[in-house]
């Protein structure tokens, strides 16, 4: 049975194997450990889905800005993680679900990711230049995608800024 639950520090060396696994590479492993590090860190919206005790998923949901006349702080969500073993059985839907419901309940007002549209569209993520929100990547309009909250407000437009965090991987 699948249990999704917040990360433990003793959950960290699965997280990055699952991270590596998924990806084929230590980037977003090491991306996750520089964002635990930084003030971007949300430490309840970075969660795992286990199986029999075994991390086979993870999802992180951190704080970016958006800027324009003021510089706003809205919610990332990278990385998306499933060992490849376990991918196509829901298991990435269900941490997307469960990250979105809590993010919601915080009170936070959109949720931004680039990623791929057929996955993330489901959930309710629509191009991000429908919201006038541009994205920092040169990148076709279709994969970088926002999800307004219950507190979405108009003033919500601009650039997305990424932590140097970020660009440090």
């Amino acid at each position: 049975m699948l249990n999704i639950r917040y990360e433990t520090v003793l959950d960290y060396p699965a997280i990055a194997d699952v991270n590596r696994l998924a990806f084929g590479q230590d980037n977003e492993a090491n991306l996750i450990d520089k964002i635990r590090l930084s003030d971007h860190y949300i430490p309840e919206l970075s969660l795992v889905a286990e199986i029999d005790n075994v991390i086979v998923g993870h999802i992180l949901f951190s704080y970016i800005d958006l800027v324009n006349t003021e510089k706003l702080q809205v919610i990332g969500l990278a990385p998306l993680a499933v060992h490849p073993q376990f991918q196509r059985q829901g298991i990435g839907s269900a941490l997307v679900e469960a990250g979105l419901k809590i993010v919601n309940d915080r009170g936070e007002v959109l949720v931004i990711v680039l990623g791929h549209p057929h996955f993330y569209n489901r959930f309710g993520f629509q191009p991000s230049v429908i919201y006038q929100i541009e994205s920092p990547f040169p990148v076709p309009d279709d994969v970088f995608m926002v999800k307004p909250l219950q507190n979405y407000q108009q003033k919500y437009t601009g650039k997305v800024v990424y932590p140097a965090t970020f660009a440090e991987v």
